[in-house]
């Protein structure tokens, strides 16, 4: 919520207003309360690859050598993971034993 004004008759009221969905509390004398809480469940979190994707074999491949087994075969997605201003990170996933690294920079 960020402080904000608007036009009441021959005045100007102070609000607080949410950037993302323009909810819009007037500022009172004591702290405001937000009617809307936003709780997001552990299947809604950020995963790299969900257990469904996994399973499909669309991805595109590289040569590169497994870690765990040797093999010369990966799959390979790229993941904003930080900030935008920090470069993405590249993930890899083994074709034969599937074993996930990502990137070295």
């Amino acid at each position: 919520m960020v402080p904000s004004q608007k036009s009441a008759g021959k005045g100007v009221r102070g609000l607080w207003a949410c950037p993302r969905c323009g909810n819009e509390v007037p500022v009172v004398s004591k702290a405001p309360t937000f009617p809307r809480v936003i709780k997001h469940g552990p299947r809604e979190q950020i995963s790299v690859i969900g257990e469904e994707e996994a399973g499909i074999k669309t991805m595109p491949t590289a040569k590169v050598e497994c870690p765990k087994c040797a093999n010369l075969g990966a799959y390979w997605w790229i993941v904003q993971t930080r900030g935008a201003d920090e470069s993405p990170t590249q993930f890899f996933r083994c074709t034969q034993c599937g074993y996930t690294w990502r990137e070295m920079a």
